[in-house]
């Protein structure tokens, strides 16, 4: 039996479309005619041997087939990008220096940076991971060449900000049920009325601290803190011990802690806030545009990974 070599140019209308939601405007992207387009996905039907669309409304949607294939189509196009990319960049040299915050270590560094390295071997990636008010001092003090950083609001502006997503922050407490703390109520619906909430919060200068107790304050909830440190790392330690409710967005967040429903757990709706690439200069040197196009290709995939608030029990 032959075997079936997909057309890679295919492959990418198939994806370009579903990334839209409109395959009229995928040609239009792709500066081809809805026919052109049309003849590609029946030809990648026709290479699949199975349907790969179903009707839906008066759209279409994926069948289970599509569904796998176009899983494979991102990786086919992602490594012939990256193929070609390397190939390219062989003989690029210099540095590129990068500054992300703490939940970005595990979600985004290997998978980034090892992209990164592959297409571009003879390029330094210098990477650190800080807290936000010094990643904007590096930033200020032009140390840095691009950083991906927590905003409030609060802060004041710097040049060269692009705004990637907004999130709002989110209550954070152990996972499994039976790590319920002692302080929390027996009927699971909140803490025990004659204690105050124990907090696990960054220590200063920290934005989310101050956005938590400050939601706290307005809801006329007691509060205490139960635990502060400068890492995040001991901070996911130490909610997930049962020390106190902790406060950070979805992103990042490790299996042993589960979001909280405010409405359930008697808390206040917490703001959203917003993640920010900010680059050294306006027009960055093609080396740091390719890193950060590595970086917003990797985030979708990153905060997909969290599950749905629930009630502490």
């Amino acid at each position: 039996m032959a075997q079936t070599l997909f057309d890679l140019d295919v492959l990418r209308t198939f994806a370009t479309g579903m990334r839209l939601g409109s395959y009229a405007r995928a040609a239009d992207r792709l500066g081809r005619s809805t026919s052109a387009v049309s003849a590609q996905l029946k030809k990648l039907e026709s290479q699949a041997g199975t349907a790969l669309f179903r009707k839906a409304g008066r759209g279409l949607a994926l069948t289970d087939a599509g569904q796998t294939l176009l899983a494979y189509a991102h990786r086919m196009i992602e490594l012939n990008e990256e193929a070609s990319a390397a190939l390219r960049g062989l003989d690029a040299q210099g540095w590129v220096r990068l500054g992300l915050q703490e939940e970005f270590g595990e979600a985004l560094l290997p998978q980034v940076l090892g992209r990164f390295a592959r297409a571009h071997p003879r390029v330094r990636v210098e990477a650190c991971m800080m807290r936000c008010a010094d990643l904007r001092e590096r930033l200020a003090m032009g140390q840095l060449d691009l950083a991906l950083v927590w905003e409030t609001g609060e802060q004041p502006a710097l040049p060269f900000a692009e705004t990637w997503l907004e999130t709002p922050l989110q209550w954070m407490g152990p996972a499994a049920p039976s790590e319920r703390p002692a302080w929390w109520g027996a009927d699971a619906a909140g803490w025990r009325s004659d204690e105050p909430l124990p907090l696990a919060l960054l220590d200063e200068p920290c934005p989310v601290r101050r956005l938590t107790v400050e939601a706290l304050d307005r809801a006329g909830i007691g509060w205490r803190h139960a635990f502060t440190s400068a890492s995040l790392t001991a901070l996911w330690a130490a909610s997930s011990a049962g020390l106190g409710l902790t406060v950070r967005t979805a992103l990042g967040q490790p299996p042993n802690v589960q979001r909280l429903d405010p409405a359930l757990c008697g808390l206040p709706r917490l703001p959203a806030i917003r993640l920010v690439l900010y680059r050294v200069q306006a027009r960055p040197e093609a080396l740091v545009e390719q890193l950060a196009t590595l970086l917003r290709e990797a985030l979708p995939g990153a905060t997909a990974q969290a599950g749905q608030p629930r009630r502490l029990r």
